[in-house]
């Protein structure tokens, strides 16, 4: 049988999406003639349920608001799969980057979970998708460039030289945009 690990309003590191949530629910899965729910999962409104296996409360990551440098690449495992094109013959789609194929770009353990494009809207910039590809694929590693960064300003400000305090700054204002919830959706929350 399964117990609550988790609560309503607790904050949660999601393995799976790389960032921290607050539970909006907790979800018991009961069965007929059993006294405690068979399973829990738990709603982040991040559009699905999460199993508390995917889960790190805030205690057990001993305050830290991110990860160390090797769980983050475990966290972080996104790549481009090639999908063969059904709704285009090969022959058809020879001015495209990569013909007979468009780009899934895969952001979980599994190989089916991740970013897909419609066919239509890939026909009708393949480059540019191809493009969005690379940069979605790549955002982990810009992430990790843009803590390097801010933390290194913040750690040598007066070593620091003016342009990359700029720079330093702008990465934090993007950390921040991705880490933080807005308001608005906290307050809908509770």
């Amino acid at each position: 049988m399964a117990k609550a690990l988790f609560h309503k309003n607790q904050r949660v590191f999601v393995k799976p999406v790389g960032t921290w949530a607050l539970i909006e629910r907790v979800i018991p899965h009961w069965v007929k003639d059993v006294e405690e729910p068979l399973r829990i999962t738990y709603d982040l409104g991040l559009g699905r349920e999460f199993s508390a296996g995917e889960l790190v409360s805030e205690a057990v990551m001993n305050g830290r608001n991110q990860l160390s440098e090797d769980e983050e690449l475990v966290v972080e495992d996104w790549r481009i799969f090639r999908m063969r094109n059904r709704w285009m013959e090969s022959e058809n789609t020879n001015a495209h980057p990569y013909p007979g194929t468009f780009p899934v770009v895969v952001t979980g353990e599994t190989d089916w979970g991740g970013w897909r494009v419609p066919g239509a809207e890939y026909d009708r910039d393949p480059h540019l998708i191809e493009h969005q590809a690379r940069m979605i694929v790549n955002t982990p590693d810009m992430v990790k460039v843009c803590k390097s960064l801010a933390q290194f300003v913040a750690d040598h400000p007066e070593d620091a030289p003016a342009e990359l305090v700029s720079v330093a700054k702008r990465a934090a204002v993007v950390l921040r945009h991705i880490y933080d919830a807005p308001a608005a959706t906290q307050q809908a929350a509770e």
